[in-house]
This record gives structure tokens, C-alpha cells and sequence, in this order.
């Protein structure tokens, strides 16, 4: 039976637990994810709990991390969602996304709502992906896909 979570804190030290074994292994979030039939962003986010995963997920990621049965039942839990705690967000990569929302969102907001009509990108029927690419001036740059099902507001 699925189990919700009504705090943070379990999932928050079984992330702590997670990432500890991750660097004391030398493993990366995609090492992790192999073997799980998930996407890197899914499992990367539940990993950090804000996400359940299936029971045979989660176990192919304890096994890797050499976590217990324990570990595998909280990650199949509902998490109690949300990463950045109330306010600005001081981490400079999070504060980066932060303000990209402060000057676009309302650009993203007037877009959505011509192109679609009154609705919303739902973060729930969602898909994330991430991918390094070189940039022809030199250096790298960061291609941010942000993929979400439309959901159109419905009168009653």
C-alpha cells in the first residue's frame, strides 16, 4: 500500500544518507538511475525527496547504495514536496532559476495563456530534462526542457 509522508525530516535524512553514499561510492546521479526504467530527473528528484519510486526502483537504487529495506519502503513514500524552504533562495545555482521565474515568468505566464487560453503547465503530468552542450562562442551552456501537460482552467 502506498504510504504518504506527513514531515519532511525522514526523507530529508535519507537524502543526506543517499548523497553520502553516493560520494563515499563515486557515483553519479545517472549510475544511479540505470537499472530503474526512470528518467535522470525523476529519480534525481526523488532521491532528494520529492518524489516516490516504484518499489523496484527504489530497490535497485538501495542495492547500489547499499541501503537497507528500510531505505527502499521511505522512498516508495509520498514525500511531503517542497525543496527551498520559505523566502529567497540563497543557494547561487536555485537563485539562478529563481530569478529566470522574476524576469520571465510573467512572459511565460502571457505566452501560455495566447497560445493555450486560461490554464496552467501542469508540474505533476511532467517531464525535466537537462543536457550540457557546447557553445559555438566557447564555454558551455545549459539546454533546460521543461515539458508539462496543458491543464485548461474550467468554469462551473
Amino acid at each position: 500500500m502506498l504510504q504518504s509522508q506527513f514531515a519532511q525530516a525522514p526523507r530529508l535524512a535519507l537524502a543526506d544518507t543517499i548523497i553520502d553514499a553516493k560520494q563515499r561510492l563515486n557515483l553519479s546521479w545517472q549510475d544511479l538511475t540505470d537499472g530503474t526504467g526512470l528518467s535522470l530527473a525523476f529519480v534525481t528528484a526523488a532521491l532528494l525527496g520529492q518524489h516516490p519510486l516504484p518499489a523496484s526502483a527504489a530497490n535497485v537504487v538501495c542495492e547500489k547504495l547499499g541501503l537497507d529495506q528500510d531505505a527502499s519502503r521511505l522512498l516508495q513514500s509520498v514525500p511531503l514536496r517542497g525543496s527551498i524552504p520559505a523566502g529567497i533562495p540563497s543557494d547561487p545555482t536555485i537563485y539562478r532559476f529563481y530569478e529566470m521565474i522574476q524576469v520571465y515568468g510573467t512572459t511565460l505566464k502571457a505566452l501560455v495563456h495566447e497560445q493555450f487560453g486560461d490554464g496552467i503547465i501542469s508540474a505533476i503530468n511532467f517531464k525535466l530534462d537537462i543536457k550540457k552542450v557546447e557553445d559555438p562562442e566557447g564555454g558551455s551552456r545549459a539546454v533546460i526542457t521543461l515539458d508539462g501537460k496543458y491543464l485548461p482552467t474550467k468554469p462551473f
